[in-house]
């Protein structure tokens, strides 16, 4: 008996098929026998099969230096307008950046024109440029044009401000700590966090990410340390049940119970790998990003046991946000394990802080720790665009020939084209002749 079977050789190539044939019986049936199975393939296939190689040889692994910039709300005056915008990608391909993570999800909205947040009631603005123009769309058209890549930064992730509309509408989508408080204070202020383990937050998130994947142009799509829940969550009604139903056990008192821990830690990593497989059903060839904190604060504070995603293949690069005001405790920083493990599989960098609007840093620092982090094979991507050259005590000339130095030569990363999304298979295992 012959049993042909659809070979998925990789996500991002064509499908072909394989034959395993039984022990030799006389060539005229094995003739026969693989006469009919190719019939019977190629009618189910459709027209133009016979012409689909069976299949290509994989494409090797993009391992270019990842030198990136933020492009923060902050930055939005320069991305609304066209040619502030056009000028600053201009001189970033002039000192030979070679991506861009441009902010789309922040405070509970989406920074394009969304078709879910509008069609949820979740929004009640459009953002648009100056000239009325898809900020999105002209970024990544400007972008590509020079050779940069474009990587959608979905930054808030299951972080939600409490006043927004999101949170309004929906307040049972929200975690609860063991108090029964609803908000935590983070870097972005006071905040509420949307339940990762909740069907409904995971299917908004999905479709958000899907739109962008889909729709934008983009070369992807990039998670932070917020795709994710601080540890003293998950106290709510929804998931305490859920963990009493699975464990047959109360819930620990102790956020930093290590089984309690790595049951919810192992349901966002769950949600990660079937986040991945839609962003690829999308567009098989986008990079799924992500730049968390350090993996032991991640894992413990965060609930985001990203080491595990890189294992699993679930990112595509990694970005490891290292904000450390001197060059001593930011290079221990490089020094971590995870690091190397990380880079030994997929392309990584550094964040490096290029300043803040109240808190500049000398352009001697920012270079010094970038140098740090490329002497051990990383990459580097700064937080955040404005403060490159812009805002700041020193002249901006000063900045921008410091960079030039940094990055001396080009640097272009190569992915694979945006093609269309593979249907699924009419026949995924088929059997010929006994």
């Amino acid at each position: 008996m012959c049993r042909a079977r659809l070979v998925n050789s990789s996500q991002s190539r064509p499908q072909g098929w394989g034959c395993a044939w039984p022990a030799p019986f006389g060539w005229f049936p094995v003739l026969v026998g693989a006469a009919l199975a190719l019939a019977l393939l190629l009618s189910t296939l459709g027209p133009g099969a016979a012409q689909a190689p069976a299949s290509t040889p994989a494409a090797p692994p993009d391992r270019a230096e990842i030198r990136g910039v933020w492009l923060t709300l902050n930055d939005m005056a320069m991305l609304r307008d066209r040619e502030r915008m056009r000028a600053a990608v201009a001189e970033l391909a002039r000192l030979n950046f070679n991506t861009l993570y441009p902010v789309v999800w922040n405070g509970g909205y989406a920074w394009y024109p969304s078709e879910v947040t509008q069609r949820r009631g979740l929004q009640h603005f459009t953002p648009r440029g100056l000239q009325g123009q898809d900020t999105l769309a002209e970024l990544v058209a400007e972008a590509h044009a020079r050779g940069l890549l474009v990587v959608p930064w979905f930054e808030f992730g299951f972080m939600a401000p409490p006043g927004m509309e999101l949170a309004s509408r929906h307040p049972d989508w929200l975690s609860r700590a063991r108090d029964g408080s609803l908000t935590s204070i983070s870097a972005a202020g006071e905040v509420a966090w949307l339940n990762p383990f909740r069907p409904e937050v995971q299917q908004l998130i999905t479709e958000l990410v899907e739109e962008i994947v889909a729709r934008s142009g983009a070369d992807g799509i990039q998670f932070d340390d917020h795709m994710s829940l601080p540890s003293q969550f998950g106290y709510d009604p929804f998931t305490t049940a859920l963990y009493q139903r699975e464990t047959r056990r109360p819930v620990p008192a102790d956020p930093q119970d290590p089984a309690w821990l790595k049951w919810r830690a192992d349901r966002i990593t769950g949600f990660m790998a079937r986040l991945r497989a839609a962003v690829k059903a999308r567009h098989p060839g986008a990079l799924v990003s992500l730049s968390p904190n350090y993996h032991d604060f991640a894992y413990k504070r965060q609930l985001q046991h990203w080491r595990e995603w890189v294992r699993r293949g679930l990112v595509d690069e990694l970005l490891v946000q290292l904000y450390r005001p001197d060059l001593e405790s930011f290079s221990a920083e490089l020094e971590r394990p995870e690091l190397a493990e990380s880079l030994a599989r997929i392309p990584v960098a550094i964040g490096v802080m290029a300043g803040q609007r109240n808190r500049p840093v000398p352009i001697a620092l920012v270079t010094a720790q970038a140098e740090a982090a490329r002497a051990r094979g990383l990459g580097v991507a700064f937080f955040y665009f404005e403060t490159l050259w812009q805002r700041s005590d020193e002249p901006a000339t000063l900045r921008q020939e410091a960079l030039g130095r940094l990055f001396a030569e080009p640097e272009p990363r190569l992915l694979l084209p945006r093609l269309p999304a593979p249907p699924p298979p009419a026949v995924s295992w088929m059997t010929v002749g006994e």
